[in-house]
């Protein structure tokens, strides 16, 4: 268990345990979400962190494909 106080206006600091489980650094910025138990402390994460993270071994795809396959996709079921 880790705790650090609250300055007067209203800051703190996370614990360098609880940075580096969360792997954040200076500059980052985390989400506080209330629960009934209290709250969780979550990273924010960068969309520009998913870049690349799938990969698609499948032949190239242009946009005019894909939207007609949504197009398809919407009008079937």
């Amino acid at each position: 268990m880790f705790e650090s106080s609250v300055t007067i206006k209203g800051q703190t600091t996370l614990p360098k345990a609880v940075r580096d489980s969360l792997a954040v650094k200076a500059g980052d910025k985390v989400r506080y979400v209330i629960v009934d138990e209290g709250v969780l402390i979550l990273p924010v994460r960068s969309t520009s962190r998913l870049f690349r993270s799938l990969k698609y071994d499948g032949p190239v795809v242009s946009l005019a494909d894909m939207d007609r396959a949504i197009a398809e996709g919407a009008t079937e079921g």
